[in-house]
């Protein structure tokens, strides 16, 4: 049943028919409590009204799949944007983005290009880039081009997702790189990707545990309590100071999980997504976990 569910909601995370009519019936399923509005000023609202309790963030203005170079280059300067109003804001926040957003299927070099303006821009700031992993026909691109601007640049990091057959290796050619460490939220091939749960989470702590013996940074990305407390343990286990990790939830998930590890003195890093292009995200926490439907319920039926 679960398998059902994670399935209908990818489907519907891609269906245009659907997308284009979102909007309309979007805030009454939830997406509200998800997404911080649609503005760089509301995204910067909302980061501030975090790190007043305790917590640090990234943003993500909402896109993906730019087909021309003139919305690419746009997406660019919108980031650009973003950082800037960061640091005018003073808020203790990174910058989180897709590549595809910035023209990587229109034209690699021109996806290098934004990227290379955009890193400029946060090493003005003193900021860091993460490139968020998309799915598996983006997977050795986005890696290539991480590999490429690293030689530049020291603030940009990626993500790797554990449901895929090849994280483990990913995760080693990667050491030294500050990672964001995922489950995965695409529907993909049993030929390239794990499907049964169990599998997936096995996997999950099997990357973790690498990249943190290996000296390097991991941004823990879970909702998970058990694994967050797994996390927690061996990192005590193993003298891997709390500097080395972080752990980050969604906006509007689990919150008060998020300002319990904050007290306690771990980094608390809050995923704020912003736009007027939520609609793909948002199916994507659904099928995540049967429980998030719950998000869509609670708002279809509040007034």
């Amino acid at each position: 049943m679960e398998m059902i569910t994670r399935n209908f909601f990818l489907f519907l995370s891609q269906n245009q028919f659907i997308k284009n009519r979102a909007t309309k019936w979007g805030p009454k399923l939830g997406a509200k409590q998800v997404i911080a509005g649609e503005s760089i000023r509301e995204a910067m609202e909302t980061a501030a009204k975090l790190n007043e309790d305790g917590l640090v963030c990234t943003v993500d203005h909402l896109g993906e799949f730019v087909y021309n170079r003139e919305e690419a280059i746009e997406s660019a300067d919108y980031c650009i944007r973003t950082l800037e109003a960061m640091d005018e804001a003073g808020v203790n926040c990174n910058l989180s983005l897709k590549l595809t957003q910035l023209g990587l299927d229109v034209d690699v070099n021109l996806c290098r290009d934004n990227m290379v303006r955009i890193l400029e821009t946060a090493k003005k700031f003193n900021n860091f880039v993460r490139i968020d992993m998309e799915d598996y026909t983006h997977l050795q691109p986005t890696l290539d081009l991480l590999a490429d601007l690293r030689k530049q640049y020291d603030n940009v990091g990626t993500a790797i997702q554990a449901y895929l057959f090849r994280a483990e290796k990913d995760v080693r050619s990667l050491e030294g790189v500050n990672l964001r460490l995922i489950k995965g939220a695409y529907k993909e091939s049993p030929t390239v990707a794990h499907q049964r749960t169990e599998d997936i989470d096995r996997n999950y702590m099997n990357i973790i545990k690498t990249h943190l013996l290996s000296g390097s940074y991991a941004a823990v990305a879970t909702h998970d309590h058990n694994i967050i407390a797994e996390v927690k343990k061996f990192a005590e286990e193993n003298n891997i100071p709390r500097d080395q990790f972080e752990f980050q939830m969604l906006y509007g998930f689990r919150s008060e999980l998020q300002k319990e590890i904050a007290a306690e003195g771990y980094k608390m890093r809050v995923y704020i997504p912003f736009g007027e292009d939520w609609y793909g995200y948002f199916m994507r926490r659904l099928a995540e976990r049967p429980q998030n439907v719950t998000f869509a319920l609670r708002g279809f039926f509040s007034k």
